[in-house]
């Protein structure tokens, strides 16, 4: 396991029996969303206009997708390393309050097992503010992989952004048996994910564990990666109404307050490639 405390604090790279399973860097500088694994705070995912109110305030964010904001304040900043040794790390960022003006710190552990990776995070609030985190993991293909979702409905959406409509999975959306991937180019936001999500390579298979379960999980799956996203609250949380954000996941912390969330990353062999 490396990690890449300059570049968002994230993992940049993690190795199983020789095998590479996280898409790497592009270059020696690249700071963008498209590789590595890494924690999205203090909100995951997409934010509508890359804004949200928030006590009578308007609370503007850099817009870094588009016309939105997008996974965080996180990802693109030098986290501190508070503690690391061969098989652990702990590091910590401080919310930057020219974006965030309530201020707070994420903080996240990392542990390598003999089987996995266990990866914990935290928001602590120094100031009443609403919180919401979740993991974004870039897997390499490596082949035509099965993935196996425990979702039976997803969110509606229109140009990338949830409309808070639900509907069922059906056809292509449905990856409660485990199919292989294919040419099935997902971009979707699950509702109620049971943990855990499975990946099966044709030698190796992962389990993603995650709590809170159930909880909303992003699948993307472009040509070369798959991203599975566990979230505590869906994309697009903070634009709803205040009323609502409550039911889409969206904690409102005290000062003082933390919310924290886990995700355990599992693997073993596959004996016969031809089965998997």
């Amino acid at each position: 396991m490396v990690l890449d405390p300059v570049r968002g604090g994230r993992l940049a790279s993690w190795t199983v029996d020789g095998q590479e399973l996280l898409v790497g860097a592009p270059d020696d500088v690249d700071a963008s969303i498209h590789w590595g694994c890494f924690v999205m705070a203090p909100w995951p995912g997409r934010l509508a206009g890359g804004r949200f109110e928030w006590r009578g305030t308007t609370i503007r964010l850099r817009q870094t997708h588009g016309r939105h904001a997008i996974h965080g304040l996180t990802w693109n900043r030098p986290w501190t390393v508070e503690s690391a040794t061969a098989d652990a790390a702990t590091l910590s960022i401080e919310l930057p309050r020219d974006e965030w003006p309530m201020g707070g710190r994420v903080r996240q552990r990392l542990e390598v097992t003999r089987t996995g990776l266990r990866l914990d995070a935290e928001i602590e609030a120094v100031e009443p503010m609403p919180a919401a985190l979740g993991w974004h993991p870039w897997f390499r293909r490596r082949g035509d992989p099965r993935l196996r979702v425990d979702a039976d409905r997803l969110q509606v959406t229109r140009g990338m952004v949830p409309t808070g409509a639900v509907e069922a999975v059906e056809g292509r959306t449905d990856l409660r048996a485990g199919p292989r991937l294919g040419v099935r180019r997902l971009d979707l936001a699950y509702v109620a994910a049971r943990s855990p999500v499975v990946i099966t390579w044709p030698d190796l298979e992962l389990r993603i564990a995650f709590e809170p379960s159930p909880a909303p999980l992003v699948v993307y799956t472009p040509a070369a990666s798959i991203c599975v996203e566990p979230l505590t609250a869906t994309p697009n949380a903070l634009a709803l109404a205040p009323a609502m954000r409550r039911s889409a996941g969206v904690r409102i912390l005290a000062a003082g307050e933390s919310l924290r969330a886990g995700m355990t990353l599992a693997w073993h062999a596959v004996d016969t490639p031809s089965g998997y």
